[in-house]
């Protein structure tokens, strides 16, 4: 399995591209921003010879959905996500002016697809648990490859870090308890992938994390 990272826009969300030999693909949190970043990861799709079979989202705070307009117009897919979440895509004109960004920069929004927690994805060779992780959003989510042995937690786990939980919807002991009973219980060597910043492993923010010291 090859995993392609992007950080993208002014709040510098990581966008994860999985793909394997088969040439399927799944994209996760497509947060491309700028007209030249949106360029890139088209471009990486279909220079790449990729079959988009997934576009995953891990919540839909407005940062992590910039791209997906752009990626659903050009591969005709749809964007799958927590049902939890679904009235953030309401909430829209909101945040962005919360953050100070023009109320055009996100086109209207849609689920394609409802993603609960067990669900499996597949796509070519690998394949994809959904975990429910509600606490920096209600509709949070987790996408654990076990073979591969990672985890993209989008904004609920970072490298000796958690997600904020002051934002409308958050819930501190909610994500404490989301971390505890969904992704610390992977094994120690399982590399977590984050929605910002550098990844890091289970093992490493079961010991030093501080939030859980």
């Amino acid at each position: 399995m090859k995993i392609k990272t992007f950080e993208f826009n002014p709040i510098a969300v990581n966008t994860y591209l999985i793909s394997d030999e088969t040439g399927e693909c799944a994209i996760i949190d497509a947060a491309s921003f700028y007209p030249d970043e949106k360029e890139i990861l088209i471009h990486y799709v279909i220079d790449n010879g990729l079959k988009i079979k997934h576009l995953l989202n891990t919540h839909l705070h407005f940062d992590h959905l910039f791209g997906v307009g752009a990626v659903e117009d050009r591969f005709d897919v749809r964007m799958e996500a927590n049902a939890g979440d679904e009235y953030l895509l309401c909430d829209m004109p909101r945040q962005l002016q919360l953050f100070g960004f023009g109320t055009n920069n996100v086109v209207n929004l849609s689920i394609g697809k409802y993603l609960k927690d067990g669900d499996i994805l597949s796509f070519g060779q690998q394949k994809l648990k959904v975990l429910e992780v509600p606490g920096h959003t209600p509709g949070s989510i987790a996408f654990y490859n076990e073979e591969a042995a990672c985890v993209f937690t989008g904004d609920a786990l970072f490298n000796s870090s958690i997600g904020r939980t002051d934002l409308p919807g958050g819930d501190f002991d909610q994500l404490i308890g989301s971390i505890r009973e969904k992704l610390f219980t992977l094994p120690p060597e399982t590399v977590v992938y984050p929605g910002h910043g550098p990844s890091t492993s289970i093992g490493h923010e079961r010991k030093y994390n501080p939030f859980f010291q």
